[in-house]
């Protein structure tokens, strides 16, 4: 054999914490012996696996493979300590969360916030991308998505956990009589998420692309309601999102009842929904995790969002 769990452990450590600083804290171990450690790894490899500049560092194709061939084996020896050690302790650790920009931010808040309670020793850092689907990054043990298609080939491993509807608004302006059917959209003004993304509709157990056209493109949903209001065009929408708006509104409704009286009626109703012959392809949440032997604290995250997930509803 020639080398030893050690020196694989420190490696998928290096790699996943992306600098010596960090991995030296992580294993408390000194930079100098992290180096000479990974320096005797490549010498017994016989090719170097780490390109190291004084900002950063690129794994080599010899890296890459070690790495994606030695991550599974780490983990699942660190599982079965973690699980030993779960006998006596609670899950902890660091807990490392990707999520979809402004995707309940006040529901998902309050979901950390109460599994926090229950294990104290978990450390959890969320943060938001704006892309449709993030690029893979080893520092991340889940990353939830949104998407309506099939996501593509990566090397996260994904579970469906929810399904939203979506529908067509419009401003209360636009005279949707005259809009029966999904064709009818290329004739008017839309508001897009991404450049040239057309919108999907079901049509049977067919899925049709219409290519919609628009002088506004935002990744934001809340962006998208905020223009489709001020009358820039239709926009397409998951339905929670107004939903959503009018349980904000509900509450700013209450706490100012006395001086604002019942406009906040009218503030609701700002956007009207499009009925047409064929419905917008539903928007899918999914998980994206590393590996099928998940390590205890994410498991026990991952259990508490599934168990807790009607509350996005």
């Amino acid at each position: 054999m020639l080398t030893n769990l050690d020196d694989l452990y420190l490696f998928v450590t290096l790699v996943d914490e992306g600098s010596f600083t960090l991995a030296a804290k992580k294993t408390a171990m000194p930079k100098s012996t992290l180096s000479r450690r990974l320096a005797q790894l490549e010498q017994k490899i016989g090719s170097e696996l780490l390109v190291r500049t004084t900002r950063s560092q690129e794994l080599t194709e010899s890296g890459r493979l070690l790495y994606g061939a030695a991550k599974e084996h780490v983990e699942a020896l660190s599982k079965i300590e973690e699980e030993v050690g779960s006998l006596i302790h609670q899950p902890q650790g660091q807990l490392n969360i990707l999520l979809p920009l402004e995707f309940f931010n006040r529901i998902i808040s309050v979901l950390i916030t109460d599994f926090i309670a229950l294990y104290p020793k978990i450390h959890i850092s969320c943060q938001h991308y704006s892309d449709d689907i993030p690029k893979f990054d080893p520092h991340y043990d889940l990353c939830f998505v949104l998407h309506e298609q099939l996501l593509p080939t990566s090397n996260w491993i994904s579970k469906t956990l929810l399904s939203f509807s979506q529908s067509i608004y419009a401003p209360q302006s636009v005279d949707t009589t005259v809009i029966k059917s999904a064709e009818d959209l290329t004739a008017h003004n839309c508001i897009l998420a991404q450049p040239n993304q057309p919108w999907l509709f079901r049509d049977n157990d067919k899925v049709q692309a219409i290519y919609v056209k628009g002088q506004v493109t935002l990744s934001s949903p809340e962006m998208r309601q905020q223009a489709a209001e001020k009358g820039l065009g239709l926009c397409k929408l998951p339905d929670y999102v107004l939903q959503q708006g009018a349980h904000s509104m509900g509450e700013l409704g209450n706490s100012q009842a006395n001086t604002k009286g019942n406009n906040n009626e009218n503030k609701q109703s700002q956007l009207q929904r499009i009925c047409l012959d064929k419905q917008p392809v539903a928007q899918q949440l999914s998980v994206l995790y590393q590996s099928r032997k998940t390590p205890v604290k994410t498991r026990a995250f991952l259990d508490y969002f599934q168990s807790n997930i009607g509350k996005l509803l």
